[in-house]
């Protein structure tokens, strides 16, 4: 896990994209070992940061939880590019509700979407939704392993 120097500051909003993958090239080295596979992930700009540098880094996988398709209520400053220009098996998990896209409105590519039924940006469910906080992480998990074990 990396706590990003903005989001430990307080700050809501990312800075810039060259920003973010300067500083987590800086941080790949301390994460890969020789022989030992590694999946680049992050959520939100994390998920944006692996689709982008995952290939160059030499990861042999890319898992985006809540991939910021657009920012919300503008769909056409869409982001679709960076996810599917990742050129390795890509795993987006998407909330059904997340206003920064919402899993029907992903385009087709050469990845896989695991939706979570009902929730937002963070996976948070409303309290009205059909299922519960723990299903919903459940379908998360048992999704995420899955689909790491068919990359053997």
């Amino acid at each position: 896990l990396v706590e990003q120097p903005w989001r430990v500051a307080g700050r809501k909003v990312a800075p810039a994209p060259k920003t973010l993958d300067t500083g987590w090239r800086g941080l790949w080295p301390a994460l890969a070992r020789p022989g030992l596979p590694v999946i680049a992930g992050g959520r939100s700009a994390g998920a944006r940061v692996a689709c982008r540098t995952g290939d160059e880094l030499g990861a042999l996988a890319v898992l985006a939880l809540s991939f910021p398709l657009h920012p919300p209520g503008r769909p056409e400053k869409s982001r679709a590019d960076e996810l599917l220009g990742t050129g390795l098996p890509t795993l987006v998990v998407q909330g059904g509700n997340d206003t920064f896209g919402r899993p029907p409105e992903f385009p087709e590519g050469p990845y896989r979407l695991l939706a979570i039924p009902y929730g937002d940006h963070g996976f948070a469910l409303p309290k009205r939704a059909p299922l519960g906080q723990e299903e919903a992480l459940a379908v998360l998990v048992e999704g995420v392993a899955e689909w790491i074990t068919s990359l053997r």
